[in-house]
């Protein structure tokens, strides 16, 4: 059976000051810091006596979150774009209310764009869909995959075989510092277990 332990990177600056994530390289917040510390300390007994393998987003508040874990559990994270956040184009760099006034569409399907120059949600799909894939069929039976609250959402799709088109009707989101188990069972069989469990950042 293979495990893939996702992780919602923790509380960034952004969540914080208005601003838009995205693109935007903002790093951890202290509250963030510690919550990643916290995530590290709950994960190493769930981890322990076997081998595992680290993916995370090339965006820093994703690989600040990463690099914590990975000390304590004594891992080396591999840094990968297919995880970014969406790109949200022109709003990158600008302010939430910004990002409200400017947005030239709403957003009513998978294929839409609040902004031309920005990712849809199926693009995103398209993005993650060749690294899940690349994952299911790796010989890595134990991964870890720190990221975004938009980008795991779908591939928590992706992961159940869902197609694209299912996001317009459903979500499968989390968030800041949820900790979810995705298991491929020998038999094929793709399974959730836990999402987005807070209790790795409780207090």
């Amino acid at each position: 059976m293979k495990t893939v332990i996702t992780v919602q990177h923790t509380q960034s600056q952004h969540h914080i000051n208005g601003m838009i994530g995205s693109w935007t390289d903002w790093d951890l917040s202290e509250i963030g810091v510690q919550q990643a510390q916290r995530i590290a300390q709950r994960l190493a007994p769930v981890v322990k006596d076997q081998e595992w393998c680290m993916y995370t987003s090339n965006l820093l508040r994703s690989k600040h979150t990463a690099e914590i874990i990975a000390e304590t559990l004594n891992l080396h994270p591999l840094v990968t774009g297919a995880l970014r956040e969406r790109n949200l184009g022109s709003a990158v760099g600008k302010s939430v209310q910004w990002f409200r006034e400017n947005m030239q569409r709403q957003e009513h399907s998978v294929y839409d764009r609040f902004f031309d120059d920005a990712e849809s949600r199926k693009d995103v799909w398209d993005r993650l869909l060749p690294f899940v894939n690349e994952i299911i069929t790796s010989g890595d039976s134990n991964v870890i995959l720190v990221s975004h609250g938009d980008t795991l959402s779908i591939l928590n799709a992706i992961w159940l075989g869902m197609d694209a088109d299912d996001l317009n009707r459903c979500d499968l989101s989390g968030l800041a510092g949820g900790v979810s188990f995705l298991y491929l069972k020998d038999d094929g069989k793709r399974v959730i277990r836990r999402l987005s469990d807070m209790s790795f950042v409780a207090e």
